[in-house]
C-alpha cells in the first residue's frame, strides 16, 4: 500500500524537478541528447496529467567541458565559468529543442545566491517563475555560474532546487541524479565484516536518520548524498515533501512516485518571508543575548533591547542577524528594526530608558525564525 506521503507526491499539482549533471553529461562526450529526452518525455507526461513543472538543471559546466577539449571538471572559477559560458548556451538549446517536440516553449532562470538572499531579487525571481508557469512555458533554472563566485554561490543545485521549491510555492520537490535513494551508508562499498549498505524508503522525521553516512559528489558534479540529503530536509522542514530517485527511474518517480526515498514536510509550512530569513537571507550581524532573552526568543517572543549584551557585525535596519547566546549558539534568525549603531546604545536598556523612535522590539516576533 502507497504511503501517504509518497500518494501526496504522485498528485501533487505543481512540482520542482532537479536533474543532476550525471544524469545529463558525459566527462567525454559532453551533452548527451538522448538522456535528456528521455527525461523531457517523463516530464512532458506528468505535465499532461495536469500537474505545473519547474526544471532545476544541472550540467552547464560539465556540459562546457567537452567542446573545449577539457579532460576533467575545472577546479579554477575562471575556467569553470568559461565552461558554464559554452555549457549554458547548449543546455539551455537542448531542452528547448527537447521541449519543442510537445509544442512546448522553455523559458532559460539563471539564479545566483544573491537572488534568493536579496529580499527584492527574491520577490522578482518569484514573479518570473509564477509569469512563465502562467503563460505555459516551461522554467529551466540553473545557478548562473558564469557570474557566480566561490563567495555567493548556492554551493549545489540541490540546495537551489529546494529554495526554487519555496520562492514557486510548490507542491513536492523531486531530486533525480545518478543514485536511487538514501542508504544507512554508502551502496558501493562492501567491507568485510559488515553487512552491506541498506537503503532508506522513506524518512518521516530526524530520527530516521540517525546513523545515516552521506557522503560527498563525483566527477561531474558538486553534489553527492549529502548535498541531496541536507536540500530534501531544508525542503521537508519548509513543508515541501520530497522524493529522492535515480533519473533513470524518472518515469516512475513523476508517475505514482514508488522509487527511492520519500521525506516527509513538516506539518505546517513556513510563510515565505519566515523562510527566506531561515534559509535563504545571508546574516549581516550578530547579537548576544542574556539568558532570559534566549528563553523569550525559544519561545519565539520579540526580542527587547533589555536582553542584548553585545553587538556585532555591520547591519541596518530590516538586514537579518543571528541571535546567540553568551556561548556562542545560535538559537534564532530575526530581521532587525534597528542597524548596529543604534542597536548598540540601546544594548541592556529596558524599552522606557530609551527615546520614543527606539521603542520598538529590537526584533519582532513577527520576523523572527527558530533554528533547530
Amino acid at each position: 500500500m502507497k504511503s501517504e506521503v509518497r500518494s501526496f507526491i504522485a498528485s501533487a499539482r505543481s512540482i520542482v524537478v532537479k536533474i543532476g549533471s550525471s544524469a545529463l553529461t558525459d566527462l567525454r562526450e559532453g551533452l548527451d541528447t538522448g538522456r535528456l529526452d528521455q527525461l523531457a518525455d517523463a516530464l512532458e507526461a506528468r505535465m499532461r496529467a495536469g500537474t505545473d513543472v519547474i526544471v532545476v538543471s544541472s550540467g552547464a559546466v560539465s556540459a562546457g567541458i567537452a567542446p573545449l577539449g577539457l579532460k576533467k571538471r575545472p577546479t579554477d572559477l575562471a575556467t569553470k565559468q568559461a565552461a558554464a559560458s559554452v555549457g549554458q548556451l547548449a543546455l539551455a538549446h537542448a531542452w528547448g529543442t527537447s521541449f519543442a517536440r510537445f509544442g512546448r516553449t522553455v523559458g532559460q532562470v539563471l539564479l545566483t545566491a544573491d537572488d534568493i538572499s536579496n529580499r527584492a531579487h527574491h520577490a522578482n525571481a518569484q514573479r518570473t517563475l509564477d509569469r512563465l508557469r502562467s503563460l505555459h512555458a516551461v522554467a529551466v533554472v540553473n545557478e548562473n555560474d558564469t557570474v557566480a563566485t566561490n563567495e555567493i554561490r548556492f554551493g549545489d543545485n540541490d540546495r537551489l532546487a529546494a529554495l526554487v521549491a519555496h520562492l514557486a510555492g510548490a507542491d513536492a520537490l523531486v531530486l533525480l541524479s545518478d543514485v536511487d535513494g538514501l542508504y544507512d551508508g554508502d551502496p558501493r562499498r562492501v567491507l568485510a565484516g559488515r553487512p552491506p549498505a541498506k537503503p532508506v524508503p522513506e524518512v518521516a522525521g530526524p530520527e530516521d536518520l540517525d546513523g545515516v553516512i552521506a557522503g560527498a559528489g563525483g566527477a561531474l558534479g558538486t553534489g553527492g548524498m549529502a548535498s541531496k540529503l541536507a536540500a530534501a530536509r531544508l525542503a521537508a522542514d519548509s513543508g515541501v515533501p520530497v522524493l529522492l530517485a535515480a533519473a533513470a527511474d524518472a518515469d516512475r518517480a513523476l508517475s505514482d512516485a514508488s522509487v527511492g526515498t520519500a521525506f516527509a514536510a513538516r506539518a505546517e509550512r513556513l510563510s515565505a518571508r519566515k523562510f527566506w530569513v531561515r534559509h535563504a537571507a545571508e546574516t549581516s550581524g550578530r547579537l548576544m543575548l542574556d539568558d532570559g532573552a534566549v528563553q523569550a526568543v525559544s519561545r519565539r517572543r520579540s526580542l527587547l533591547s533589555a536582553g542584548i549584551v553585545a553587538t556585532s557585525g555591520h547591519y541596518f535596519d530590516g538586514d537579518v542577524v543571528e541571535l546567540v547566546d553568551k556561548r556562542g549558539v545560535i538559537h534564532a534568525r530575526g530581521v532587525s528594526s534597528y542597524g548596529a549603531d543604534d542597536v548598540a546604545t540601546m544594548l541592556g536598556h529596558s524599552t522606557s530608558q530609551l527615546p520614543a523612535e527606539l521603542r520598538r522590539p529590537v526584533v519582532h516576533a513577527d520576523d523572527l525564525v527558530l533554528v533547530h
